[in-house]
């Protein structure tokens, strides 16, 4: 089975993904956004920069077109993340910037909610602010990890699927299904249980 905990019964306007690192969480994000084309999308993600072949950091992007590099092999080691420093104020920036509830969006995408992001404490706030608020959020968190990505993981009133090699190809119209019907979109066969 590739969900991990079906869909609520109650309205629910969170849908989290979750996966090992690499399965495909950014692109199912990505291409959600694409099939949102013509709506008013908000949120961010996360982008890896490599330099000849060999990853160096990560870039966080908003769906408005901002960008910051939040994370280099190059950066000060006092917030780090394995062999990265991270850029906390360029977090602070991007969160604050991209995440505001706003009831003019239709779906905010974030991408993600990690052990790098939530060393920003405006990353946090503005996550918690954004699901208190009636907007619909698609995020993906990581598998693994204590603090706030676990408070995200055990919430009960939403769904959390585990996105697969399997599985990935199918998502995004799977989460657009969701996305129209929180109380059974995209819930197939092999997600009935519960």
């Amino acid at each position: 089975m590739d969900t991990v905990r079906p869909c609520a019964r109650a309205r629910s306007r969170l849908l989290l993904l979750t996966g090992v690192p690499g399965v495909g969480k950014t692109t199912v994000i990505r291409r959600v956004a694409g099939l949102l084309a013509g709506q008013r999308v908000a949120g961010l993600y996360t982008e890896e920069l490599r330099v000849a072949g060999q990853r160096q950091g990560f870039r966080l992007l908003g769906f408005d077109g901002q960008t910051g590099l939040i994370a280099h092999v190059d950066f000060p080691k006092h917030q780090r993340v394995g062999k990265y420093g991270v850029d906390v104020p360029a977090l602070d920036r991007l969160a604050e910037a991209t995440l505001a509830p706003d009831p003019a969006t239709a779906v905010f995408l974030v991408d993600e909610i990690g052990k790098m992001e939530c060393l920003s404490p405006c990353f946090v706030a503005a996550m918690r602010a954004l699901l208190a608020s009636n907007n619909t959020v698609v995020a993906t968190v990581s598998q693994k990890g204590g603090g706030f990505m676990a408070e995200i993981r055990r919430r009960e009133d939403s769904p959390l699927w585990e996105v697969t090699r399997r599985n990935r190809d199918q998502l995004p119209a799977r989460v657009m299904a969701w996305v129209k019907d929180p109380r059974g979109g995209g819930i197939g066969d092999q997600d009935a249980e519960h």
